[in-house]
């Protein structure tokens, strides 16, 4: 027997009806590419949705073709991804921060057959305009009075696009299983993997982000998701305001630590997100300066591991809280996300703070376990790792054009390519990636703890670890560090702070300084880079 409720698919189009219809007048800022600041409302937003939505149909665009945005974060861009995937094709986000074969490599791959790209990449695309195989036209998200001389053929101004349509459209009723996204991996090693979102997964991740556990935000806060579109979806941001009525703060092209501190005390936002990198880089300017910010209550972090000196700061002197999350491109991408349960909420502050550097426990739809190399399931001791692996409606099971083939074991299971521990009471915490964990003795090193132990030094501005051969125990740590603005780096110094923080065979055996640290384009340290240049190091020990 089946029940007799409504099948009401769950369409992303659905997601900004309901924000028009029930939270018209919330409001969207932004700090445009050109300059100015924008405000306009969620139903002005929709309007402008469905005029897009109309203007794709008269160019020929049908149900499931691939359309890519070259953006930040706007209300254009917001109107793209809303108008692109209601309308039935698909919202191609491409990282403006790849490399240039990797986003020719992209677009050709998915078969892109239209262009939207902001005012600062318009030469970037210039130089590539001649490798893009199926774009018919760009569209530069502009108006006409910003409109570039460019030598691209084939150019579209988007408000003279939208100027030609009056907004009398209905969303078409789609197969919610239908794809909606496409998002493609960093690609560290080899090409970049196209991961195809559906409108269900969109939906039901979006419900999920509501939850008052998952980003803890109500339609009474203002959000400012610092990450960018282009990075798995800035984590559902902007479907998450237009769920809930959350006014919603967009930064543009802007990411530098003053420039976010004016932003959230302008705006009077109370909660933003961003990776570990930016909110040092907001934390030094506070320090430095001398400022507060008023209204922030809460801080979203993620795509890398945060430290627990800058998380107690931020609580400690700015009374922000800080919450971890985890995910991935292929999870939608929450996947875990760090908040207090009705245990850990009765620890004490440095207990709390322990827990608060794990990534967090999963979300109602999102199952964890870590396994050995056997594939044997291991224990949730909070002590022993492993391979992490997800399953849930909102994780990927292929990869677009079925590259790389099967995702999943037998039981649905996706590899993460994390390695991780899991504690009694659910938390998550990754330790390593696979290919970066360690191996010394037949034991596991964590890079990851070494690296976040370094940068609790005063001394030290970030730092970065791989292993390297070693004769006699397979590989040993070697310590790359950049020093802090003014700073002086003693290395004895530094390895006897370290040894009341890890333990003593995880000490490095050699401690190297550098300029700087390469990162990929979604800010992760580029490890397989720092392997290249220090092939050639010689550890003492060895």
């Amino acid at each position: 027997m089946q029940g007799l409720m409504q099948d009401w698919p769950l369409l992303i189009s659905r997601i900004i009806e309901h924000g028009a219809r029930c939270h018209g007048s919330s409001e969207i800022v932004t700090y445009t590419v050109e300059g100015e600041v924008h405000r306009y409302t969620f139903a002005e937003c929709h309007m402008r949705s469905k005029k897009l939505a109309q203007a794709l149909e008269r160019f020929g665009i049908r149900h499931g073709d691939r359309v890519a945005t070259l953006a930040w974060n706007t209300y254009r861009h917001v109107e793209a991804w809303y108008g692109i995937s209601g309308m039935g094709a698909v919202t191609h986000t491409v990282n403006p921060k790849l490399f240039s074969e990797q986003i020719a490599y992209i677009i050709n791959h998915a078969e892109d057959r239209l262009l939207f790209l902001d005012l600062s990449f318009v030469s970037m695309v210039e130089g590539l305009a001649e490798r893009l195989e199926n774009i018919e036209a760009f569209v530069i998200m502009t108006d006409p009075d910003h409109m570039p001389a460019t030598s691209l053929t084939n150019v579209i101004c988007y408000e003279t696009l939208l100027e030609a349509e009056d907004g009398a459209y209905s969303w078409p009723v789609l197969d919610e299983n239908a794809a909606a996204g496409l998002c493609y991996t960093s690609g560290t090693t080899g090409n970049p993997k196209g991961v195809l979102y559906s409108h269900r997964s969109n939906f039901l991740h979006t419900w999920s982000a509501a939850a008052a556990d998952t980003l803890g935000a109500t339609a009474r806060d203002t959000i400012m998701p610092i990450v960018p579109m282009f990075h798995a979806n800035a984590w559902g941001i902007p479907y998450l305001a237009f769920a809930l009525g959350a006014r919603l703060v967009l930064n543009g092209p802007n990411f530098d630590g003053q420039m976010i501190h004016q932003m959230i005390q302008d705006q009077a936002v109370t909660i933003t997100a961003a990776v570990p990198t930016l909110w040092l880089g907001l934390l030094d300017h506070l320090r430095k300066s001398g400022l507060k910010v008023d209204s922030l209550k809460n801080v979203i972090i993620g795509g890398a591991a945060a430290p627990a000196n800058m998380i107690e700061a931020f609580e400690t002197e700015y009374d922000v809280q800080v919450c971890h999350a985890w995910g991935m491109t292929e999870t939608s991408p929450i996947g875990t996300i760090g908040t207090l349960n009705g245990v850990t909420a009765q620890w004490s502050r440095d207990e709390q703070l322990k827990l608060k550097v794990k990534q967090g426990r999963p979300p109602l739809g999102v199952e964890l376990k870590v396994i050995d190399d056997d594939g044997k399931e291991l224990p949730k001791d909070g002590k022993t790792f492993g391979h992490l692996m997800v399953r849930g409606p909102w994780v990927a099971r292929r990869y677009f054009r079925d590259e790389g083939g099967d995702m999943l074991d037998p039981q649905g299971w996706f590899d993460t390519g994390d390695v991780a521990t899991l504690d009694p009471n659910g938390y998550m915490q990754i330790t390593d990636r696979a290919k970066d964990v360690i191996k010394s003795g037949g034991e596991w090193i964590s890079s990851i703890e070494l690296e976040n132990a370094a940068v609790e030094h005063p001394s030290v501005a970030e730092a970065a670890v791989i292993g390297l051969p070693h004769p006699k125990w397979d590989e040993r740590p070697l310590l790359i560090l950049v020093a802090a603005d003014g700073a002086t780096i003693d290395k004895p110094e530094i390895l006897e702070f370290l040894a009341g923080k890890v333990a003593k065979w995880w000490l490095p055996d050699a401690i190297v300084m550098v300029d700087e640290i390469p990162h990929t384009a979604t800010g992760k340290i580029r490890k397989t880079e720092l392997r290249e240049q220090f092939r050639d190091f010689e550890l003492p020990t060895a």
